[in-house]
């Protein structure tokens, strides 16, 4: 399909420019996807869908528009883009709104980043089938009596789609994606009933774990959090297990953006150079990563991707600055966003690193919260487990730890050796001390 697409943007690029457009840029967009979840032994949800879509991108007389169709039939396209370029020109002059400087799009790389899995074609409708029904009865069997319901799903897509603008870039990505997971609830003391779940993703159908082990997974991690309980509010070592590390530092991250920081609503915005973090703290984003979730040649610029060091050693080193918001600020671009997040692992397992600890917490899981970008306060409920001198000895629930942002940070003592690789995010598990967790 990647001839048919790129045809087609450049005929709606054509069709922009002839109707008045000063430059444009437009991305098409072809998606299947299949979805099936399983409860109770049969299918609760079956669906597949086949999807199309164009955005475009309008610049006319110093104005900018962004408008998308699914119509993909030239002559409702034509008259769609037609009007898209009128009405474009009716809105208020924005006149940091271009495309990018053409010398952004050079150096791409050419490496094949094998986002695509050439086995995906061969999936099957019963072979999906049996994925679910297999992480289901492996859920339904380390659950045992106290299980409640067990929702076992699996997800798969493979995806296509171009970049092309009237200055010359021109960008084709293909990937495909697969997903197992359940969430389990069980029955615990009086009328509490804890729900857990487990879920893997990767862009290979070889790169996910077993059906039976996704399974067990979300109902082990549901069982740990039987009799969970408040304790009382102690000032402690906490480790963050790594598939939750990302939401943890979601809010972190949100000081990184342009927008944020052309908004006066980021943290970070005049921390560059500085220490803002532990010097355990090192943040890689890399897009060349292969077989990566988050792998890129290009963004949604079509700036070429390339390797950054975003904090390094806790000094912030770089921000994700678009085009858009570097003119406005009048810095330098970089990207617009996240690719492959990587934080570069630790020597020793969470284990080993549980038993010089004496007492703390592991942060199995996160209850809501919020973040505040612009002063880097945070708050947020939390569950797990106690440790004493390497052993997990009690369920925590309804916990809570808040604080400073470039505060909190610094408390990071250490990363784990414990890549959570199912995510864009391949984060491990990180150590922070002297971190007050509020119960009772």
């Amino acid at each position: 399909m990647k001839k048919e697409l790129l045809e087609l943007a450049a005929w709606s690029i054509k069709t922009a420019t002839s109707a008045g457009a000063d430059a444009c840029r437009v991305s098409l967009d072809g998606n299947r996807s299949v979805e099936i979840s399983y409860r109770e032994r049969k299918p609760e949800n079956i669906k597949e869908a086949s999807t199309k879509g164009l955005g475009i991108e309008i610049f006319a007389n110093g104005r900018y528009a962004s408008h998308s169709t699914s119509d993909l039939r030239k002559e409702p396209l034509k008259d769609f883009i037609t009007k898209a370029v009128a009405m474009t020109k009716l809105l208020a002059e924005d006149k940091f709104r271009s495309l990018p400087d053409p010398k952004y799009y050079e150096g791409r790389s050419k490496i094949d980043l094998k986002t695509v899995d050439p086995a995906y074609e061969k999936l099957t409708p019963e072979g999906r089938h049996d994925i679910v029904k297999a992480v289901e009865a492996a859920s339904l069997s380390k659950g045992g009596k106290k299980v409640i319901s067990v929702t076992a799903q699996e997800q798969d897509g493979h995806s296509e789609s171009v970049l092309v603008t009237s200055n010359g870039f021109e960008g084709y990505s293909e990937s495909t994606y697969y997903v197992a997971g359940a969430s389990v609830t069980l029955q615990d003391e009086g009328d509490r009933r804890p729900n857990g779940f487990y879920f893997a993703v990767s862009t290979h159908k070889k790169g996910m774990p077993k059906p039976e082990e996704v399974g067990a997974q979300a109902a082990q991690r549901t069982i740990d959090l039987l009799g969970g309980k408040k304790i009382e509010t102690a000032t402690l070592p906490i480790i963050v297990e790594n598939q939750n590390v990302s939401r943890l530092s979601g809010g972190f991250l949100a000081g990184l953006y342009g927008r944020n920081i052309q908004q006066k609503a980021s943290f970070l915005a005049d921390k560059k150079g500085q220490k803002i973090a532990s010097e355990h703290f090192t943040l890689i984003d890399e897009p060349l990563l292969v077989g990566g979730l988050g792998s890129r040649l290009f963004d949604g610029d079509g700036f070429a991707a390339k390797k950054r060091v975003m904090i390094e050693k806790g000094v912030l080193k770089e921000f994700y600055v678009d085009w858009y918001y570097s003119r406005k600020l009048g810095w330098e671009p970089t990207t617009g966003g996240p690719s492959n997040l990587i934080v570069p692992p630790g020597k020793r397992s969470v284990k080993q690193i549980m038993k010089d600890l004496g007492k703390g917490i592991l942060v199995t899981g996160f209850i809501g919260g919020n973040s505040n970008s612009t002063t880097g306060d945070f708050s947020v409920g939390i569950n797990g487990t106690l440790f004493e001198n390497g052993e997990l000895v009690q369920a925590v629930a309804e916990m809570n730890i808040a604080g400073n942002h470039l505060e909190f940070w610094n408390k990071l003592a250490e990363v784990a050796n414990d890549p959570w690789m199912y995510s864009a995010q391949q984060m491990p598990s990180l150590v922070f001390t002297d971190v007050v967790v509020s119960g009772v």
